[in-house]
């Protein structure tokens, strides 16, 4: 069984969102912060598990552009500076399949690490 491939990724920048349809049908609408906080990238995921990096004040981060890399990944270049992370087919379908309970996790370290999420208004 071969992996999803991407048909259509479409980034809004008012809302802050990429949308991204797959092959099989499935499509995610992903939040910049939610890309920014789980970017595949060393600075973000470290060099080995149980190194991650919380992502502190990413609420409302934006994509600048968005790279494509060969046939298989993109890059996006967050306007906080981060360009280091290349998220491929599988991994943007995961983070997409995930999101629910990544996010809920997310969420959860912020509280453990005695971080509110603020937005603006």
């Amino acid at each position: 069984m071969s992996k999803p491939i991407p048909t259509e990724i479409n980034l809004n920048r008012r809302t802050r969102t990429l949308t991204v349809a797959f092959d099989d049908g499935k499509s995610f609408d992903m939040s910049c912060e939610y890309l920014r906080v789980f970017s595949p990238s060393a600075e973000v995921q470290g060099h080995g598990p149980g190194q991650e990096t919380l992502q502190l004040g990413k609420e409302n981060v934006n994509i600048d552009a968005i790279e494509p890399v060969g046939n298989y990944a993109i890059k996006p270049r967050f306007d906080d500076g981060h360009d280091s992370g290349i998220f491929s087919w599988e991994t943007l379908y995961t983070l997409g399949v995930n999101q629910e309970q990544n996010w809920a996790r997310y969420l959860e370290r912020l509280a453990e690490a005695g971080h509110q999420r603020k937005l603006d208004a």
